[in-house]
């Protein structure tokens, strides 16, 4: 004979609609001011000339350009360098 009740399962709980994070803009293409260029968690890429950052880290175009990706070393406060790629409108 069972001591407690049998704990029940819940199937549809994990239905949850995605976040639509990434790049927009890839490089190459012509841009506006104020369009979104990238959508992420964190500042996995960084905003260079050009670009500026909303408080949900989406980089947006600050003028009218065509978007580039360049590799740079971004040092932390520790002088540690991480790789990162930083968002240009030219």
């Amino acid at each position: 004979m069972s001591k407690v009740k049998a704990g029940g399962s819940s199937k549809n709980i994990h239905n949850n609609a995605g976040r639509r994070l990434g790049v927009k803009r890839y490089g190459g293409q012509k841009v506006s001011t104020g369009e979104v260029l990238v959508r992420q968690t964190g500042s996995t890429k960084i905003a260079g000339p050009g670009t500026f950052v909303s408080k949900n880290f989406t980089i947006h175009a600050e003028k009218d350009g065509i978007v580039s990706f360049r590799k740079v070393r971004k040092t932390h406060f520790t002088g540690k360098t991480v790789p990162r790629t930083q968002v240009v409108v030219e």
